[in-house]
């Protein structure tokens, strides 16, 4: 038996994700890299990604980030999106890229949840364009709730 990739199980764990069709370019405890396609159905007034399809795409990326580093702990604790902030920057035309980043070091949020604690923590995502211009920012506060 093979072991699914982050990608594939943030698409069947999350099917809004699996929806938008949604390109895994980069699932590590380091780095997340997704691509939301370029798709006319999921435009905006101006020909552009919808702002709810690139909020998916960026709360997604922080979600893999969150597989990625914590996923030897899903036996006793489970990831939570506690809140999110996005803020949009400029225009977003074609593909779009999102790039997840943790904001804590992954070894203090487990030492956290070693100690009993509900450890929380950020993951900061940016939006680009193909030239590579930032056309949004968003902040994940996540935590992992232990299993009780």
């Amino acid at each position: 038996m093979t072991t699914p990739s982050i990608g594939q199980m943030l698409d069947a764990t999350v099917p809004m994700a699996h929806t938008l069709k949604l390109e895994y370019l980069e699932t590590t405890p380091e780095r997340a890299v997704l691509r939301l396609p370029d798709q006319p159905a999921y435009h905006n007034h101006v020909g552009g990604p919808h702002a709810g399809a690139m909020f998916t795409l960026a709360e997604s990326a922080s979600g893999c980030i969150v597989l990625a580093a914590f996923g030897d702990q899903l036996s006793r604790a489970v990831p939570l999106a506690v809140n999110a902030e996005i803020a949009y920057k400029k225009l977003a035309m074609g593909d779009v890229t999102a790039t997840a980043v943790l904001g804590r070091a992954a070894a203090e949020v487990v030492a956290e949840l070693d100690a009993g604690g509900r450890p929380e923590f950020p993951v900061t995502v940016e939006i680009t364009r193909a030239d590579g211009a930032v056309t949004g920012v968003m902040t994940v506060t996540w935590t992992l709730r232990p299993n009780s």
